[in-house]
């Protein structure tokens, strides 16, 4: 319950709801275990080249009607450079300029000043990037890339202005110390936003007969981040229907303050229609934008 009453002092009974959109699928070059979108590995995930601009526009209009707040357009490649950000401008513009709700992104790592300002420029409310897990576990789910390029991103988006969303997955094999240390990074850091995702393996990935944590331990993790994180929103992201199951309300009362809804890049997630039954049956309160506390 003190997990709750930090949750209820920063943030009150305010409760958000985001959901994600994959805008481009598979073929990925980098190795990270976990993920079902790497060419490293063969897995039965989608893949496809950008997204056609209706079909994003479709999918903004559709989770805006079910009071969704953000969307977030992902792409499964490694690094956004000026090219794929020419490509995706147009379809960002006009998700702007026609569907109310915050626009969001998670595409890839930058290493540029100029494409982090240019997002800020089109509008986008806030950039997505996971550390996943702690520094010193990184190497054990990903060699093609370095921690510190995650961090470095992270930096970018913060110095252009842009809200910062990043947080991890949890039941990769890491430690309890190691889930510590990533939330003492994510608060060194001042990201705004914090998403826990829960290791579903995929079939086909070198985590793929990883056991499930169990749902306590799930809980007893939200509950430690919102200690080490009182001012940041703790969102429970990918995972949450398969491994939570009938706790799925306890994320709320163990801390967190939103919820990822509708599918996720390449699992399916429950109807969204059961998530705000949730939330009125916790009388929380839903809102559709979430300022940094």
């Amino acid at each position: 319950m003190e997990a709750y009453q930090i949750r209820e002092s920063f943030h009150g009974r305010r409760t958000f709801l985001c959901s994600i959109y994959n805008v481009k699928s598979g073929g990925c070059p980098e190795n990270c275990k976990f993920c079902a979108q790497s060419a490293w590995y063969t897995t039965h995930a989608p893949r496809y080249n950008l997204v056609d601009g209706e079909e994003v526009l479709r999918v903004a209009k559709e989770v805006s009607a079910c009071s969704v707040g953000a969307l977030a357009l992902v792409a499964a490649w490694p690094t956004l450079t000026p090219e794929r950000l020419v490509r995706l401008e147009p379809v960002i513009q006009r998700v702007k300029s026609e569907v109310r709700l915050e626009l969001h992104a998670s595409l890839g790592m930058i290493n540029d000043f100029h494409v982090a300002a240019r997002l800020s420029e089109l509008g986008l409310v806030c950039y997505h990037h996971n550390l996943e897990t702690s520094p010193r576990y990184f190497s054990q789910i990903c060699t093609t890339h370095t921690f510190q390029q995650r961090v470095t991103t992270v930096r970018l988006a913060k110095d252009v202005g842009l809200r910062v969303c990043s947080g991890g997955i949890i039941g990769l094999g890491e430690s309890i110390e190691d889930r510590v240390e990533l939330a003492l990074m994510l608060r060194e850091l001042d990201v705004d936003a914090v998403p826990i995702n829960i290791l579903t393996p995929i079939p086909g990935t070198p985590m793929e007969s990883v056991p499930p944590l169990p749902p306590l331990e799930i809980l007893k993790t939200v509950a430690c981040f919102r200690f080490a994180l009182p001012h940041q929103h703790i969102t429970i992201a990918g995972g949450r229907p398969k491994n939570l199951r009938d706790l799925q309300p306890m994320a709320l009362i163990a801390g967190a303050t939103g919820l990822m809804v509708g599918n996720y890049l390449t699992t399916l997630n429950r109807p969204i229609g059961d998530d705000l039954q949730l939330i009125r049956d916790l009388e929380l309160e839903l809102v559709d934008s979430l300022g940094r506390v």
